[in-house]
Order: C-alpha cells, then structure tokens, then sequence
C-alpha cells in the first residue's frame, strides 16, 4: 500500500514538472512573439512648411442701398393714379402717385381770393392813412387821428400777410397731390392700390438707388486692434463680397469708414464697405460674407491630419533624434481646408513629425522615420468658410 501511495506521488510530481515546462516554454514563445511585435516600424515624418501666405477671414454682412428712402403720403384723399409698378427703375422727378386735388384746388382758390381781398383793403388803408398824415401836416386833425389810422394800416396788412401765407400752405398742398421720384432708382412694395383713401403719412412705397451699395460687417475690437497696427484702416483695403448662394461677387468692394465707437453689449465696431453694382444683382436688404484678405509673412503650416485633438488641445507627435516620438501641444492661429498656421516658437526649424498614422502609435514609442515634403497644393482646397492658402511647392516626395 505504502509503495503504490508513494508511486503515485512521484507521478504527481513528473506531471507537474511537465506542466511548468509546457508553461514555460509557451510564456517564452509569447515573450519572443512580443519582441517580434515591438519591433521597430516605418513612418512618414515631416518637417513645418514655412511660406508666405494669405489668409482670409468671413464677416457676415448686411448690404444696404447706396440711397433707400420711404415715401409717404403729406396729405390726405384718394388715391387717383399709380404710375409705376413694383421692381420697375424710375428717373428723378418722374411721377410716381397722383391724389385726388380738388379740395385742395378748392383751398387754393378760397385762399387766392381772401388774399386778394386783404391787398385790396390794406392799400385803401394806405390812402387813407396818407390823407390824414397830410391832414395832420396841415393841422386841420389831431395826431389821434393819425394813430388810428396807422392801426388799422397796420391791422389790414397783417391780415394780408396772413392771406399770403394761406395762399402759399394752399399752394404746397396742391403740389404735395402728385408724388415724384426724388432720385434715380428702383421702385420697391406698394402697398396701396389706385382708389386706396389713405392719410397724411401713409407709406406709399419705398425707393431705391442701387448702383452702388454698401455692406456693413462687424469686427471684433480685438480684429480691429490688429488692423489699425498694421495700418490696414483708412486705406481704402480691397475686400471681397460672397452671396447668399456661396457664390463671390464679381466686383471688389472697398472699406471706406467704420463706426466711431464699440458696442459695449457686443464688444464688436461697425465697418462699411462699397461696392459697384452695375447689373442690379444687389438689392437692399441683401445678406452675404466679406471677406478679408491678410497676407502673413513666413507662415508655419503643418497638415490637420497630423494633429490630434485632446480635451480642446491640438498635439502633434514629433521625433527627437533618437527616433522616439513625444506628444507636443501646437496653437493655431488660422486654420486652412487642410492645414493648421501655427505659432512659429511652437516647432522648432527643422524639427520633424509624424505625418500620419497617428493612431497607431503613443508617447515614447521608438520609429523608424521616413522624411516627406509637404506640398500644399496636394493636400489642400480652397476653405468654405474663410481662410485659404496661396503658394506653390513641389509635389510630396520622399527625401
């Protein structure tokens, strides 16, 4: 019994030996597969390009006729004639709006009449007033008289100045019965219809010239701080004009003033810029983008998809000269379709990163770099919403 106990314990014991060496030898071709996969890979590594180039910044814009006034109606009754039609151009001093005159033809009539009537007795109290100064003169009244009759002179010839006056506010309501254009432009809504009773200051349509037009835009007081240092204020700076559609307006507007204070709710100042618009394809009221060009001088780009965003941080992973890859933090200042501007102290020249592939790797791991050149016009397309990138290099390429 003690035999067959003590066979079995030595088999037990043999198993288990067996055991720990399968283990062993199957931790060790897991070791040596590790070391397989740790070995060293290839990346494409790059170093900042460094150019001039030009970025453009969007501000929404309200466009404006050069001259937009409303006009309204300086008497009342009814609205005989319409002579235009909305959307149609008139001429300065056309006739627009005809209102019924008769009563204030009537008016000017009553008035003319009442006139006429107090010149008539004002110059019978001027004889008379000369009659008893002569009188006087000769003694025959007293100077009473004279006193009297200088009153009722006097009384007659402002009741005639009245009458003129009459006459005259007569006059001008006649003539404020038929409308004219003010100036050239572009007839807009007319909200009454011929036989409309409308009154005194009544919208009856609104006219605009707009052959030229302006934009207005707001800038940030921190934008507008920028500007004035580079003295890009005052100088009547081109800037371009994108329309609703998304489609550039063909002609450059110029800046031509700004505001003279900030709003304090918005912390933004006001600019005005003009345009040219001889087809008309302006229109008051209009909404589009202008578009500022600023050229920078030695920009430092580096591609988007060599960067990673990190809790609102951008970091790209650069190689020291051990080959080994650090996370660093980079600031943008302008972003392009495809491309980052960043600060120039945020790289060093010269210094390299990883191109792409950024997944694959992480802080510290050892590569095998393999240096490209970047080419911006390969990789990069006109940005939709404001900045874009103007130069021309060579294709990417291995060094």
């Amino acid at each position: 019994m003690k035999i067959q106990i003590l066979q079995f314990s030595i088999c037990r014991k043999s198993a288990i030996l067996i055991a720990l060496a399968g283990a062993s030898a199957m931790f060790g071709a897991c070791s040596s597969e590790k070391k397989e996969n740790k070995s060293v890979e290839n990346f494409q590594v790059a170093i900042p390009l460094v150019t001039d180039t030009c970025v453009v910044k969007d501000y929404v814009a309200e466009i404006q006729a050069l001259q937009n006034v409303e006009l309204r109606s300086r008497v009342k009754g009814y609205l005989d004639k319409v002579n235009v039609d909305e959307g149609k151009a008139v001429k300065q001093g056309q006739v627009l709006f005809v209102i019924n005159n008769l009563e204030y033809k009537e008016e000017l009539t009553k008035a003319t009449a009442e006139l006429k009537s107090a010149i008539a007795d004002m110059k019978t109290s001027e004889l008379e007033l000369q009659n008893v100064k002569t009188l006087v003169d000769s003694k025959v009244v007293s100077k009473a008289e004279e006193d009297l009759a200088q009153a009722k002179y006097d009384a007659l010839k402002a009741k005639a100045d009245e009458a003129a006056s009459s006459e005259s506010a007569a006059k001008l309501n006649l003539s404020y019965t038929v409308i004219r254009a003010p100036f050239d432009g572009v007839i807009n809504r007319i909200p009454n219809k011929a036989g409309s009773l409308i009154d005194e200051g009544t919208l009856l349509t609104s006219l605009s010239n707009t052959k030229e037009v302006y934009a207005y835009f707001n800038v940030s007081e921190e934008e507008y701080l920028e500007m004035a240092k580079d003295n890009e204020i005052g100088n009547q700076k081109e800037v371009s004009l994108i329309l609703a559609d998304n489609e550039p307006y063909p002609y450059k507007g110029v800046i031509e003033t700004i505001d003279g204070e900030i709003n304090k709710s918005t912390g933004n100042i006001a600019f005005r810029a003009k345009f040219d618009n001889p087809e008309q394809l302006l229109k008051h009221g209009s909404s589009g983008k202008i578009q500022i060009a600023k050229p920078i001088k030695n920009a430092m780009l580096i591609p988007q998809k060599s960067t990673v965003d990190i809790q609102e941080k951008i970091f790209v992973y650069t190689v020291d000269k051990n080959n080994k890859v650090q996370m660093k933090s980079v600031n943008p200042k302008a972003r392009l379709s495809n491309y980052y501007i960043i600060e120039n102290n945020d790289l060093a020249k010269g210094e390299q990163f990883v191109y792409e592939g950024l997944q694959q790797i992480k802080d510290g791991d050892k590569i095998n770099p393999q240096l490209i050149k970047l080419n911006p016009n390969s990789e990069q397309q006109p940005a939709l919403f404001g900045e874009k990138l103007t130069h021309q290099e060579p294709s990417p390429a291995k060094i």
